[in-house]
């Protein structure tokens, strides 16, 4: 059984009946999504039980700490990102959103994830909220490149222009949220009429704030997760528990599309 803004049960059948229902007749839908929707793609997320918190140091990857010791964290991220990343593939719920959006329904993406799932299921209109893994960033003079294997053969990469230390292009600890991607989320919410929240617990700060921006601008919320959220007792209209492979796939269904 999953619950309703209502208060009342409902099966799981029916739900996905009014979440399609919704998604079809809504003007601007916009999807956020969380580490949770990759987790099936074999990528674990940072917190909960079996996150990677649990088993690595995050002060390894506070700017502070990179900027002292980039060759420190540099062997953490290689190991955490770079390795484990390249081999992950899109799974059905990103690819199921790229069909949402092929077939005229889902506007945007605003994702908190850095691992370039989204693009690679076919996604063309992604907001990287807290950056990617897929390009580095020089700390010196700005330069920006796609990061390639054969740079990470020697650790810390360097700049190809002024030799400064390579940084990847995604949000450290301790770094703000580059104002553009912010400026545009917050839009972009505040315009949604229906926002699907998939595998995100509203942990994160300022990302967290995003769904909330839509609730608060008249949006209905349909959340996806395989437990309860900060989300599903405040802001979610419907609760749909489940893997998100399963659920996407069956609202995808449910469209015909």
């Amino acid at each position: 059984m999953t619950q309703s803004k209502t208060g009342l049960n409902h099966s799981t059948d029916n739900l996905l009946d009014q979440t399609a229902a919704l998604i079809a007749d809504s003007r601007c839908l916009v999807a956020f999504t969380g580490a949770g929707i990759s987790v099936e793609s074999g990528i674990p997320p940072f917190r909960g039980q079996g996150g990677l918190w649990n088993k690595v140091d995050p002060c390894l990857l506070e700017i502070g700490y990179f900027e002292k010791n980039p060759l420190q964290s540099w062997r953490l991220i290689k190991q955490l990102f770079y390795q484990t990343l390249k081999k992950a593939k899109p799974n059905a719920a990103h690819h199921g959103l790229a069909r949402l959006e092929k077939a005229g329904y889902l506007k945007t993406i605003i994702t908190q994830n850095i691992d370039y799932l989204h693009q690679q299921a076919g996604s063309a209109r992604v907001l990287e909220y807290h950056g990617t893994y897929k390009y580095l960033k020089c700390l010196q003079c700005g330069y920006r490149t796609e990061a390639k294997e054969s740079m990470l053969v020697e650790l810390p990469p360097l700049c190809p222009r002024c030799r400064g230390v390579l940084k990847p292009d995604f949000v450290f600890f301790g770094e703000a949220i580059p104002q553009k991607v912010a400026m545009e989320s917050e839009k972009e919410a505040r315009k949604a009429d229906l926002m699907l929240i998939i595998g995100s617990t509203g942990e994160v700060y300022p990302a967290a704030m995003i769904p909330e921006t839509a609730f608060h601008h008249g949006s209905k919320i349909v959340e996806i997760n395989i437990e309860p959220s900060n989300y599903t007792h405040s802001i979610t209209h419907i609760f749909l528990r489940g893997r998100a492979t399963e659920i996407v796939s069956k609202i995808i269904e449910r469209l015909k599309i």
